[in-house]
Order: C-alpha cells, then sequence, then structure tokens
C-alpha cells in the first residue's frame, strides 16, 4: 500500500508538467522504498516510460561530526535504519533521504 501511495504522488507531481513521455526519478537510499519497487509500481499505474535510480546519501554525525555516507544497518519494507559508519553515532541527513523528480521528457 506504501509503494502504491508513493506511486500515485509522484504521478500527481509529473501532472504539472503536462504530458510526460518519460521521467528520470532519483530515490535516496535513505527513502523507505527499493528502486525497483517503486518501477514496478509506477509501471501498474502508468504508461509514461520510467528511469529510477538511487542516490547516495550524504549524512553528518551529530557526535563526532564526520560528514559522508551513511552505513546502513537494516533495510525492511519501507524503514531505513543508519548510523554514522566512523562512530556509529546519530547523524544528520543532509542528502539522501527523498525522491525527487530529476527530468522529464515531453
Amino acid at each position: 500500500m506504501h509503494d502504491s501511495v508513493i506511486a500515485q504522488s509522484i504521478l500527481k507531481d509529473l501532472k504539472k508538467f503536462g504530458k510526460v513521455k518519460k521521467a528520470y526519478i532519483e530515490v535516496g537510499e535513505l527513502f523507505g522504498i527499493e528502486p525497483k519497487h517503486l518501477l514496478e509500481h509506477l509501471k501498474d499505474v502508468s504508461d509514461i516510460e520510467f528511469e529510477v535510480k538511487q542516490t547516495l546519501s550524504e549524512v553528518e554525525c551529530e557526535e563526532c561530526g564526520f560528514i559522508g555516507k551513511a552505513q546502513v544497518i537494516e533495510r525492511l519494507h519501507d524503514i531505513v535504519l543508519y548510523e554514522c559508519p566512523k562512530c556509529s553515532g546519530s547523524v544528520i541527513v543532509l542528502k539522501g533521504d527523498k525522491i525527487i523528480i530529476a527530468k522529464v521528457e515531453k
């Protein structure tokens, strides 16, 4: 259900661009959906051609100050658990936790 809601939200956002033939979607690695699952759901509800790729995260550790890619501890169906790869501390996400419509072709 969660994946279908995300797909419908993307389609709603794509309507702002008018008639779209192809859309390029970026899924942050810390967002709670795998790119291949999102692509499956998008294909089920639309005839638009989609290219979906995962983008890496960037975090800042609140404890040691590390800035870089998060350490993913566990990936569940719609939850991603992550921490600082240097000290296992809590992090602030700078990027990689969103879905972005990167480009559209009409």
